[in-house]
């Protein structure tokens, strides 16, 4: 409507698009103001507010010390931002995470590339592992695009704002955001059902796992689109805003965590469970150093040590704006328990 409307007779200052705002004709000696722009992350909080300029008794926009254009977006400033303490460490965390993920990358491709080559290993127990192995290379290959995607879409640049919030750019990082919560569901849905796997091994004296296979496959690959495919589009429908990486309404960010959390639930259980029969076997003295069983079954506990101890303990922080401390802590200790897996 701006561009459209004729110019007034008479000196003003002209309409024009300061790489913030759009402005309109304005009159001598006069302070206009427009609402916030749409394009912020953060403009659900600050819709109510208005950017301020003023038109000089020349007909010329103010200027500031520097010869550019002058305004006051102070009520369009993200309140909610982290204080600098915290988002130092939430940097600090970020570049730790970073590295860890991409070292543990490394590290189960490689796992998982022996896994397959050799015959040798080729077991009901060992193909467990590998899917697991598969999922932790998902989630962290996952994790690294996204925060890849997230970072170049916020950094400043010179050229025109609208740019940054591109549609394609929009939803490609959407669709990371996505496949990201798909990949982290599939490896709690893969630590669960190494947890089973490891309680039938001992309850059972015949179990061979083989007839479980294709309930564990589902279990780890198709359980997660139960979830993450509503949470799409519920926060498609209700919570469309920016890349999807803030969760400012918890009961849509619940789809997600409730099926996580009953997953961790589970499983803390089942280790409680296999570390009383272990505990039992040996003061009964029905363990021989030569028990096979009890072996593998150790050398299964050591692919989920702490298994949802940290998740357990800040099941009910939310993950929204607020938090506090106790969310920095819990997200810091997140942040290390799952890169060093």
């Amino acid at each position: 409507d701006t561009l459209t409307t004729p110019t007034p007779p008479g000196l003003v200052c002209n309409r024009s698009f300061d790489m913030y705002a759009c402005w309109g004709d304005a009159a001598p000696n006069s302070t206009i103001t427009v609402p916030c722009p749409w394009y912020l992350p953060w403009h659900h909080r600050v819709q109510g507010g208005v950017v301020i300029r003023r038109c000089g008794p020349d007909g010329r926009w103010v200027t500031d010390e520097t010869g550019r254009p002058w305004r006051d977006h102070s009520q369009c400033e993200d309140l909610a931002q982290e204080q600098p303490l915290q988002a130092w460490l939430l940097e600090q965390f970020r570049l730790l995470y970073t590295v860890g993920y991409s070292l543990s990358l490394v590290a189960l491709l490689l796992a998982l590339l022996l896994l397959l080559l050799f015959r040798r290993l080729r077991c009901t127990r060992n193909f467990i592992h590998a899917n697991l192995f598969l999922s932790f290379v998902l989630r962290a290959g996952a994790i690294l695009t996204r925060d890849a995607l997230l970072q170049r879409r916020l950094r400043p640049g010179p050229g025109h704002p609208l740019q940054l919030l591109g549609q394609q750019a929009v939803a490609g990082c959407r669709l990371a955001q996505a496949l990201t919560q798909y990949c982290v569901g599939a490896n709690y849905g893969w630590l669960l059902a190494e947890g089973l796997f490891l309680h039938k091994l001992l309850v059972l004296a015949a179990f061979s796992g083989e007839r479980c296979l294709p309930a564990f496959l589902l279990l780890g690959w198709g359980a997660p689109v139960l979830f993450v495919v509503p949470w799409v589009v519920v926060r498609y429908l209700y919570e469309n805003e920016g890349c999807w990486e803030r969760n400012e309404k918890a009961a849509v960010w619940w789809i997600i965590r409730c099926p996580i959390l009953m997953a961790v639930a589970v499983n803390f259980v089942v280790f409680v469970r296999i570390i009383r029969i272990l505990v039992a076997k040996v003061r009964a003295h029905q363990v021989s150093r030569g028990d096979t069983r009890v072996r593998l079954a150790r050398s299964t506990l050591t692919l989920i040590p702490l298994l949802g101890v940290h998740e357990v303990a800040f099941a009910l922080v939310g993950e929204g704006q607020g938090g506090g401390t106790l969310r920095l802590v819990r997200l810091c200790l997140q942040l290390l328990l799952s890169s060093s897996q």
